[in-house]
């Protein structure tokens, strides 16, 4: 990495400010899936041998500036405890005198999480001064920061930025420099054998991966709503399919900007899809057969063997996103149908975005993935130049 990260500076025995990615589904206080904790260890674990004391912080979901007991990070101190095996305190405030009093009373390898920072509106506030006057608030009682937010990144926030014009050294934890070197690979591969797998639903929010890729790869499978999209930019009929004007203008624009290299973009040749206008029968059709008054859910048997003969042959692929309604049986069949090609590619493999990593558990192939990102929009936008804003903003190596 081209970053200094926690190995390169000299902070035994020192307050680090650890951000961390706790950003896990939650319902009713109970965590879904503690993967993003679980991927915080390395870095807390090699802190606490260096006899630092770790103040760790996240956010949680969307409070919009307000305290809301629902995104509590709670239950995430309890869970990292367990996964720790060792106390981990709590304090209900990210700053202020309950922080320092707090960090006060710690000791060398003692580890608190503090509550959410997106309970301040200044954590997320387009003004720049606001953002630096946070982060100042949350570097107070440390020493020096590390950014192990992969998934943030991509964001100057007071506790991504903002905290890095208070604290020196300010490096990288293992988690991004994991994801940073993991991606990397992926962006320098070969042209030749290099697939790019995208799906999903907008377009517009794929535009930079796609520019930045297509010409790099061989081959770049599109499925999910971005395919109906690319369909009715070119005067398909799409019928009720999902199909935003933002995604359409998107499409249009990378038809009238890729040249030569839309020749290896690939959409679906077939579909599932619904007649949601009339008894909800399920219909297979060819990819210019969608009607009015159906909508286009998932891509068809001839799609989801061929997107999976080109998985297979890949030196190297990276996946982004569900093929269809992947929530909604039957439309789940082409993400698993990818899903299972990902698992059983000899080559490098990469997958980001929830979807995605959600379907290579489910089909029991996510001990194979070379990779699984924990950042879909991060790992977008890094794949898009090679560099996220949170990162440029920690210490050379």
């Amino acid at each position: 990495m081209y970053k200094a990260t926690v190995r390169d500076r000299e902070i035994s025995g020192k307050t680090a400010l650890v951000r961390v990615d706790f950003n896990v589904p939650l319902k009713n206080g109970e965590i879904g899936d503690d993967t993003r904790i679980r991927a915080s260890v390395p870095t807390i674990e090699y802190l606490i041998g260096k006899g630092c004391k770790v103040i760790l912080c996240a956010h949680l979901g969307r409070p919009k500036g307000k305290v809301a007991p629902e995104f509590s990070l709670r239950p995430c101190a309890v869970r990292l405890a367990e996964v720790l095996k060792k106390d981990v305190g709590f304090v209900g405030d990210c700053i202020g005198d309950e922080v320092g009093a707090a960090v006060a009373k710690m000791q060398a390898g003692d580890v608190v999480l503090l509550e959410n920072t997106r309970f301040y509106a200044e954590e997320e506030s387009k003004d720049e001064a606001s953002i630096v006057e946070f982060g100042g608030k949350l570097a107070a009682p440390a020493d020096f920061f590390v950014n192990d937010a992969f998934g943030a990144c991509h964001r100057n926030h007071g506790s991504t930025y903002g905290v890095t014009k208070h604290l020196s050294p300010c490096v990288a934890g293992f988690l991004v420099e994991l994801e940073t070197d993991q991606l990397t690979q992926i962006l320098q591969a070969p042209q030749e054998g290099f697939v790019v797998v995208l799906g999903g639903a907008k377009v517009e929010d794929k535009i930079g991966v796609i520019k930045s890729l297509l010409p790099k790869c061989e081959t770049m499978l599109v499925g999910g709503a971005m395919s109906w999209a690319f369909f009715k930019a070119k005067g398909m009929e799409v019928g009720l399919s999902l199909c935003e004007p933002e995604s359409v203008a998107a499409a249009k624009d990378i038809y009238a900007t890729m040249g030569g290299d839309l020749k290896k973009l690939k959409l679906p040749t077939d579909v599932y899809m619904k007649n949601v206008a009339g008894d909800h029968q399920i219909k297979h059709a060819a990819a210019d057969a969608i009607e009015p008054g159906w909508d286009a859910l998932d891509i068809g048997d001839e799609t989801r063997k061929a997107y999976a003969e080109v998985v297979l042959k890949a030196a190297n692929v990276f996946w982004n996103g569900p093929m269809g309604k992947y929530e909604d049986k039957p439309f789940n069949e082409g993400t698993l149908a990818v899903a299972k090609a990902m698992g059983d590619c000899p080559g490098f493999n990469v997958v980001g975005g929830g979807d995605s990593v959600a379907a290579v558990t489910q089909m029991g192939v996510a001990d194979t993935i070379d990779h699984i990102s924990t950042g879909g929009g991060a790992s977008l936008e890094f794949l898009e130049d090679g560099k996220l804003p949170a990162i440029e903003a920690l210490d050379d190596k």
